[in-house]
Parts: structure tokens; sequence; C-alpha cells
């Protein structure tokens, strides 16, 4: 694993292990729980970039891994099990922006990885598959970010087939937001990452905290009163304060770095 941190707050946590396609054990599970939870919590970081070294993004579980947890006790299991839902949780809970810079393959955990980030930014060659039964087992601990995304009937589809589908298809279901050209990917997340910066950081925060408590469907009383105090209280803090005379004066913001401009 290796993170970075520039100067504007753009941490990047680049997954290093190519020789096997950056899939995941134990350790590096640990190492991902570690790195969102320590960026999150660093006020000099304002987004949070995560991608893979080599030529794959991820392609999910270690098959070492996987054998040594075949040949494990259920209490193993779901110990080892619930830590990899931890560091997801952490990664979908995570106050900061995250966005996944995605090419290669995204493979079974892989895709969890992907859907955990707030932003998914896919290279045209990218491939997706939520792959788990070709090995017979499933999307248990990912399932509910697929469902999520794509809906549960296009889940069942992509979890009982575990067919391996183009990018341009994983944006038509909602698994990535953006496919650029291979050679296009690093200026889009740069673009995505300008953007990021302009926002408030916590007024981020706050959105992250408030969409996580949403669910489609009726707008009832209860959700009304959660949308009106939220705003209720951000709009009298000190950077809705900033914000607006920043605007009034015609201004960029105080946490817009002067060099994110130049993205």
């Amino acid at each position: 694993m290796q993170i970075t941190t520039d100067a504007r707050g753009v941490a990047r946590v680049l997954m290093n292990r190519p020789e096997v396609f950056n899939a995941f054990n134990e350790a590096m599970i640990a190492e991902l729980t570690d790195a969102f939870d320590q960026l999150g919590q660093d006020p000099a970081v304002r987004v949070i970039v995560l991608s893979g070294q080599g030529k794959a993004f991820s392609a999910g579980a270690d098959i070492q891994w996987m054998k040594r947890a075949a040949e494990a006790t259920q209490d193993w299991n779901l110990a080892d099990a619930r830590k990899f839902a931890a560091m997801l949780d952490g990664l979908a809970r995570c106050p900061k922006p995250t966005l996944a810079q995605v090419h290669g393959v995204a493979l079974g955990g892989g895709v969890g990885l992907t859907l955990a980030c707030d932003l998914a930014i896919a290279s045209s060659k990218a491939q997706f598959a939520v792959s788990e039964a070709r090995f017979g087992i499933l999307p248990s601990v990912i399932g509910p970010y697929v469902v999520n995304a794509v809906g549960p009937r296009q889940a069942r589809r992509l979890a009982l087939t575990a067919s391996r589908i183009g990018a341009q298809e994983a944006l038509q279901l909602g698994l990535v937001q953006q496919v650029v050209e291979a050679e296009a990917l690093d200026a889009a997340v740069q673009t995505c990452i300008t953007e990021l910066l302009a926002g408030g950081p916590q007024a981020q925060a706050e959105i992250k905290r408030l969409m996580a408590q949403l669910e489609v469907g009726p707008i009832t009383p209860q959700v009304r009163e959660l949308t009106a105090q939220t705003i209720a209280r951000v709009r009298t803090g000190d950077e809705a304060r900033d914000g607006f005379a920043a605007f009034l004066a015609k201004q960029p913001a105080p946490w817009v770095p002067p060099t994110s401009t130049q993205d």
C-alpha cells in the first residue's frame, strides 16, 4: 500500500500488489481499514483517491486467502468476514469525498471497493464482474453495495451469472459514474478533484452524513424534520458564513486551494 498527500489535501491510496492484480488478503484489508480511518480524521485531507498499481484495479480476494478461509473454522471465517465488512463500511462512511480511479479489471471485492467510494471514474478498457459464484461462494459482504448501486434485479443478474461486463455497461448500470478513454483517465480524475476541492469540506461531510440516512421512498415527516434540522444547523456555521461572504465578494471561498484551478 502506498499513501501520499499533496499540498492541496488530495490523498492517494495506491493498492500495490500488481503481481496478484491487487487482490487483497488479511494484511491488505487491515491496511485499507487503517488508511481510510486515518485519512478520514486528518483535517489536512480534502479528497481521497483509491487506485491500483499495474494492470488491474483489484481482482478481489487473493486466492491464497480464500484457500485459507475454506480450510478454517466457521468462527474464523466470521471474524474474517467482519473485518472485510468493517473495511468497506469505513470506506463508505469516510467523511471525506472518495474517488475510485478504475483501470483494468475490478472483480468481486474489487467491485465492492469501487462501490464503497462516493465516485468512480473508469477507463473505457476497464472490466467488472461480481465473480464469487465461480468459486462456489457468493458476494455477501459486497452485496448491499451492489444492490444499492444497480438495484436488486440487476444485482441478481450480475451475481448469478458472474459475467464480466465492460465499462460502458457498468456506466449504464450505475457501477461507475463516468467512463473515459484510457489515456484521458488521469485528466478526468484531476477534473473531478478540482470540482471536489471547490466544495466546503464541512458541507461535504454533512452531505455524506445526511444521504447515508436517506432512502428511496416516501418523504415522511421524520425525513422532512431531519433535513430541516440539518440545514438549519449547517447554515449557521462558520463555513456557511465564509462561503456566502466569498460568493457576495466574488472571491474564491477560503477552502479552495490556489493551485486547484491549475488542474
